[in-house]
C-alpha cells in the first residue's frame, strides 16, 4: 500500500502544474520577447516549439515522476543508479531560484500597496531604484537590507511556507484553487480595460504585425524554444515532483497538453494586455510604440507605473490589479519551486514533511535576504542570467539526453504513458525528444557559451561575473553530486511502478 501524499481531483492537480507554469515571466518576458522576434510572425515558431519540446518534455517528466512515484532525485535514481544527481541538480536549481524570485513578488506585493495612492510619483525609474531599492552604485556591495524589501519578503515566505506545511492536497492543492482563478479574473479586468484605451489598437498591431523576415532568422527560433522552455517549468524538477502524487490511473497525455496550452493562452493574454497599454503609453506621451516597448523588471516596476499615472480614471484600482496580479502568479510559481526540494530533503533524509519545509525553506529565505540588500537587484540579475542559462537550459539538455540516448527509457515511459492516457504517444514524442530538442538545446547552449566567454554578462566586472554566474552556475552541480553520495534511508529506494 503506498501511503504517499495525492491530489485530491485531476483539476486540482492541473491547477497546480498551470499555476507553476504561470508566472512573473509571462506577464514581463513573452510579450517583450514577442515583439523582438518579429512580432505576429514569432507564433509559428512559438507554435512549433510548444508542440515539439514543450508538450513533448512536459509528457516525459509528468510520466517520468507517476511512473517512478518520486522526487526528482529519487525517480532519476530508480531509473538508473548513477542518474540521482541529475534530479538533485534540477532542485538545487530550484532551490536558488526560489532565493530570489520570493524577493521580486516582494516587490510587487510592495507595489501593491503604493497603488493605492500611486506613491511612485512622476518620475518611476528614480523611484524604483532610487527610492525603494536604495541601488548602490557598485555591483558587489551589500550595503545592509532595505527594510522596504525585507518586510514584504517576510509575508512571502510566510504564505509559501504555510502552504507547503499544510501539504498537497490541503496546502499546494488549494492555494492554486484559490490563486490561480484569482490571478485570471484579474488579469482578465486589466486587459478588457486595456483594449478599450486610447491607442490600444496601434499597440495591438505592433504586437501582432508579422515581420515575416524574421522567420528565417535562426535566432527567432532559438528564442521561440528558449521562451517555452523557461516558461513551463521543465528542467525545473516541478513537474517530476507534481505528477509523483497523481493517482495510478491519471491520463498523463492530456494533462501535459491542457497545462502546456493553458500556460501559452495566458502568454498571448499578457501580449494582448501589455501592449495596448503600451499603444496608450506612447499616445500620451507623443511617442511611438518602439520608443516604449520593455520587458523585465523596467516594464513591470517602471513602464506599468507610468502607465498607471496616466489612466483616464480609476488608475489606483487597475495598479492595485495589476500588482496583485504579479503577486499571485509569482506565489503559484514559488510555491511549485520550493516543493522541489521538500519533497528531495523529506525523502533522502527520511524526515516529516513538516521538518523538510522548515530546513529547505528556513534556509531559502534566509539566503534570500541577500537580495533584499541594497545591492541585491545586480545580485539577483548575475544569479538569474547565470542559473537559467547554464542551469535550467543545461539540465534539460543532460536530462533528455541521458533518458532518450543513454539509457534508452523512451519505449519503457512511452509505453507506461499510453496505458493510462487517452492521447496515444508515437513516433513523434521520440523523435522530438531524441532528435529536436536535443539539437535545439544544444545549439543554446553553444551559443549562450560562446557569448559568455567572449564578454562578460550585463557589462559587470569579472570577477563579479565569475563569482555571482559561473561559481553559483557550478556548484549547483557539484552539491547535486555531494548529496547522491549519500545513503538512503532503508527501503526509500525500492522500485516501483
Amino acid at each position: 500500500m503506498e501511503n504517499r501524499q495525492q491530489w485530491g481531483t485531476r483539476a486540482g492537480f492541473i491547477l497546480a502544474a498551470a499555476g507553476s507554469a504561470i508566472g512573473l515571466g509571462n506577464i514581463w518576458r513573452f510579450p517583450a520577447v514577442a515583439y523582438e522576434n518579429g512580432g505576429g510572425a514569432f507564433f509559428l515558431p512559438y507554435l512549433f516549439a510548444l508542440l515539439t519540446a514543450g508538450i513533448p518534455i512536459l509528457v516525459l517528466e509528468f510520466t517520468i515522476g507517476h511512473k517512478y512515484r518520486g522526487s526528482a532525485p529519487l525517480s532519476f535514481l530508480r531509473i538508473n543508479k548513477k542518474a540521482e544527481w541529475i534530479g538533485w541538480w534540477q532542485v538545487l536549481i530550484s532551490f536558488v531560484i526560489s532565493t530570489y524570485y520570493a524577493v521580486i513578488i516582494a516587490w510587487a506585493m510592495s507595489y501593491t500597496v503604493f497603488s493605492f495612492n500611486l506613491k511612485w510619483g512622476s518620475d518611476t525609474e528614480k523611484f524604483l531604484f532610487g527610492d525603494y531599492l536604495k541601488l548602490v552604485g557598485t555591483p558587489g556591495q551589500f550595503g545592509g537590507i532595505v527594510p522596504g524589501v525585507f518586510i514584504p519578503l517576510i509575508l512571502v515566505w510566510a504564505v509559501t511556507l504555510i502552504v507547503l506545511f499544510n501539504g498537497v492536497k490541503k496546502g499546494i492543492e488549494t492555494a492554486n484553487k484559490i490563486f490561480l482563478p484569482t490571478l485570471v479574473v484579474l488579469f482578465l479586468i486589466i486587459v478588457i480595460r486595456a483594449v478599450t484605451l486610447d491607442g490600444a489598437a496601434t499597440g495591438l498591431n505592433t504586437f501582432f504585425k508579422p515581420n515575416w523576415d524574421r522567420i528565417m532568422d535562426g535566432k527567432v527560433w532559438i528564442a521561440a524554444y528558449s521562451q517555452i522552455f523557461f516558461s513551463l517549468s521543465i528542467a525545473f524538477a516541478i513537474m517530476i515532483t507534481y505528477s509523483s502524487y497523481l493517482p495510478k490511473k491519471s491520463d498523463l497525455t492530456n494533462n501535459a497538453f491542457i497545462t502546456g496550452f493553458a500556460n501559452s493562452s495566458f502568454e498571448l493574454l499578457a501580449g494582448i494586455g501589455v501592449f495596448s497599454v503600451l499603444g496608450f503609453l506612447a499616445q500620451q506621451q507623443g511617442k511611438t510604440v518602439e520608443e516604449v516597448v520593455s520587458g523585465g523588471v523596467g516594464l513591470a516596476f517602471v513602464v506599468f507605473p507610468q502607465i498607471i499615472n496616466e489612466f483616464p480614471a480609476f488608475n489606483q484600482f487597475f495598479g492595485v490589479l495589476f500588482f496583485l496580479s504579479l503577486t499571485l502568479a509569482g506565489l503559484t510559481s514559488l510555491i511549485s519551486i520550493s516543493e522541489t526540494y521538500v519533497a528531495g530533503i523529506q525523502e533522502k533524509f527520511g524526515v516529516s514533511r513538516h521538518k523538510a519545509v522548515a530546513i529547505g525553506g528556513g534556509l531559502a529565505a534566509i539566503l534570500s535576504i541577500l537580495f533584499a540588500s541594497k545591492g541585491g537587484l545586480y545580485f539577483l540579475d548575475t544569479i538569474d542570467y547565470f542559473i537559467n542559462t547554464f542551469g535550467v537550459a543545461l539540465a534539460g539538455l543532460v536530462e533528455v539526453i541521458f533518458i532518450a540516448w543513454i539509457v534508452r527509457e523512451l519505449n519503457h515511459l512511452q509505453t507506461h504513458a499510453n496505458a493510462i492516457s487517452d492521447i496515444m504517444l508515437g513516433a513523434w514524442w521520440k523523435i522530438c525528444l531524441s532528435v529536436i530538442t536535443p539539437l535545439v538545446l544544444g545549439y543554446m547552449m553553444f551559443d549562450n557559451i560562446r557569448t559568455n566567454i567572449a564578454e562578460d554578462y550585463g557589462g559587470y566586472e569579472t570577477w563579479f561575473v565569475t563569482v555571482f554566474g559561473w561559481i553559483v552556475a557550478a556548484l549547483v552541480v557539484l552539491v547535486g553530486w555531494m548529496f547522491s553520495a549519500k545513503r538512503w534511508p532503508a527501503g526509500a529506494t525500492s522500485k516501483v511502478d
